[in-house]
């Protein structure tokens, strides 16, 4: 694995979720892989779990894990090629990424989407740019289209928690939300799990919030939620804004919030969602507080994901 930026990465999924089952296990067990090797970790846009998660997992493979917050902490950094820098730009990714890559032996860079300009967005310039110019292996901590840290984990948390031996239901559903969202974790969830290829796999939302067919093809696509979720083993809650008339709320029906009364035709299914959650909004009390929410087990996984990816990162520059 030279990079992390998506399931395209990932030559065997299957074993990728039993190792990091096996560092929740042994967290130590591979302590000694990261002696004398550091993890940057370059924030364009606030985190918790993930920058936490990482750091935790960098420190059990024996990294030394170094945060910097671009925005806060550091110059206002330039990407476009050819640009004229007389703008409140300071320094140009074309410096600041083969220093990074003198610095660190993998670097983690997590940017968020404009919301504005679908073709800039989806052209990943941020995370393709550090790509081109530093030099060392990039772990995508979240990117403007994708988070596969997250999406590793959602399925890390689903081959926990059931144990039948058949396919499950998934259910990708859209929720709420008080302002527009990007489509990166509905988009890099929909990717894993028609990669991983292990389940019945719906995805439910509003006419017009169609996500790009690219990560969404082999799932089956409904407007219909009630239908959606019968017989569901997993509901996975998550707002999205839309892609066609890119970055936009056209639907905020609270309808389409989950409730008890909606889980009620499920197969008793676990609830998960990404966090951070509005409670009451996306998903409500009595979901989050009750049996069948598993969003903080599913919140723990990250560690563990974020654990199996750098030791492979890590073998890889090894070889």
């Amino acid at each position: 694995m030279k990079h992390f930026l998506s399931v395209n990465e990932v030559s065997n999924l299957p074993q990728l979720v039993e190792n990091a089952l096996a560092y929740k296990d042994n967290p130590f067990k591979d302590a000694a892989l990261g002696h004398n090797k550091r993890l940057g970790m370059l924030f364009l846009n606030p985190s918790m779990r993930t920058r936490i998660s990482t750091q935790i997992a960098a420190k059990n493979l024996g990294m030394d894990a170094i945060v910097f917050n671009v925005g806060q902490d550091g110059w206002t950094l330039e990407f476009e090629d050819e640009a004229i820098m007389s703008g409140t730009t300071v320094e140009h990714v074309k410096e600041a990424a083969p220093v990074l890559g003198k610095y660190f032996d993998i670097l983690g860079v997590r940017t968020f989407p404009s919301l504005k300009n679908k073709e800039d967005d989806y052209s990943e310039l941020y995370i393709n740019q550090f790509i081109k110019y530093a030099g060392v292996p990039l772990l995508s901590l979240e990117s403007a289209t994708l988070h596969p840290l997250q999406s590793l984990t959602d399925i890390i948390t689903i081959k926990e928690a059931f144990k039948e031996k058949r396919k499950p239901k998934i259910v990708l559903t859209w929720a709420p939300h008080v302002k527009a969202l990007p489509q990166c974790v509905a988009n890099s969830f929909s990717q894993w799990l028609n990669a991983w290829g292990g389940a019945d796999f719906v995805i439910t939302h509003p006419e017009d919030y169609e996500l790009d067919s690219k990560f969404t093809k082999g799932a089956t696509i409904t407007h219909d939620q009630d239908a959606a979720l019968k017989d569901a083993d997993f509901v996975y809650i998550k707002n999205w804004s839309t892609y066609t008339d890119y970055g936009k709320i056209y639907c905020n029906d609270p309808e389409w919030m989950l409730t008890n009364e909606k889980l009620a035709t499920t197969n008793n299914a676990k609830v998960m969602h990404c966090l951070p959650v509005r409670r009451n909004v996306e998903l409500s009390d009595e979901i989050l507080d009750g049996t069948s929410s598993i969003v903080t087990q599913q919140a723990g996984n990250r560690v563990w994901a974020a654990q199996a990816v750098l030791a492979e990162l890590l073998k890889s520059s090894k070889q």
